[in-house]
């Protein structure tokens, strides 16, 4: 297969672009890859993407997306290195502030604000994303991505998707790609898509430890 032949930026970049620009555009798919990288994995794909496509991601993405969905994957591929990728120390207060401002502009008011979570779930690193997830939990006693949480009830669609993938990769990718290939091989049929997808693009990265939490 061509994908194997490639680097994992030229894996992502090539999957993005079949994606967006395929007979069929899966944009759940091009929403999995970008949501599930980190910030310099982001970076090299879209260096990648610009050189083996000849346009810039951005642009396909704008061509295919819209509303809030576009706006939060514009925002997550072009912000800057160091404002969503550092060291697992949290500032505790800042997640607090976040915690807040999720729930003020989401579930405490009629009309949800989606700026302030494309803002937050696009500026923040992972570890800051699981810190203010479980300062959420404490302190509204709701979780932030199930049923009856902020994500899920005031989000929807490919929007609720992006973010929903980012919380459960802030917790562990390999816990979250191991559902995706449980989901992928579950039932009658397989989906042939999204267990090529997982396991072209993460054997170099982490396929042992999802290989681990898929036989949990």
């Amino acid at each position: 297969m061509l994908l194997w032949v490639l680097d994992p930026a030229g894996r992502d970049a090539t999957i993005l672009n079949q994606a967006l620009n395929g007979a069929i555009t899966d944009l759940r798919a091009a929403t999995e890859v970008i949501c599930s990288r980190t910030p310099s994995q982001l970076q090299i794909m879209r260096q990648t993407y610009r050189a083996k496509f000849g346009c810039y991601l951005e642009h396909d993405i704008t061509e295919r997306t819209y509303g809030n969905h576009q706006k939060f994957l514009l925002a997550y591929v072009d912000v800057p290195l160091p404002r969503y990728e550092g060291p697992p120390e949290v500032d505790a207060s800042a997640v607090a502030s976040d915690a807040i401002e999720l729930y003020r502009d989401g579930e405490k008011r009629l009309g949800t604000d989606e700026r302030t979570f494309i803002r937050i779930f696009s500026e923040r690193s992972w570890a800051h994303m699981a810190s203010v997830a479980a300062a959420y939990q404490h302190m509204f006693a709701r979780s932030l991505e199930k049923m009856n949480g902020a994500v899920k009830s005031e989000t929807s669609g490919n929007f609720e998707f992006g973010l929903l993938t980012i919380l459960r990769c802030a917790q562990s990718p390999a816990r979250y790609f191991a559902k995706v290939l449980h989901k992928a091989m579950k039932g009658l049929g397989t989906s042939d898509t999204a267990l090529i997808r997982v396991v072209v693009t993460r054997t170099e990265i982490d396929m042992q430890y999802i290989k681990a939490e898929y036989h949990k």
